[in-house]
């Protein structure tokens, strides 16, 4: 069950754009996928709305837990993402 931190780093933010990105790269795994701004506030990953609702601007840290089948491949997907901007380029 891989969990870790990480803090959304691109200029807009977890915005409806970047958490639809989100929730399309967690659709593609079986496993579950939690996101919150705390370890005991975790919402669904494959959902738009409760990624939305997050509110996590820039500079916001969230914790994100995968797990399942491929809960590894799903949180290494998850970070590229976050880490490249939500393919935003700033």
């Amino acid at each position: 069950m891989p969990a870790l931190e990480i803090e959304i780093i691109n200029k807009l933010g977890l915005h409806a754009r970047a958490s639809a990105k989100f929730v399309g790269v967690a659709g593609q795994f079986p496993c579950q996928i939690r996101a919150g701004r705390t370890p005991d506030s975790m919402v669904d990953g494959k959902s738009i709305m409760a990624m939305m609702m997050l509110a996590a601007g820039k500079g916001t840290r969230i914790h994100l837990k995968t797990e399942g089948e491929q809960e590894q491949e799903a949180m290494d997907a998850l970070v590229a993402l976050i880490n490249n901007f939500f393919d935003e380029g700033e």
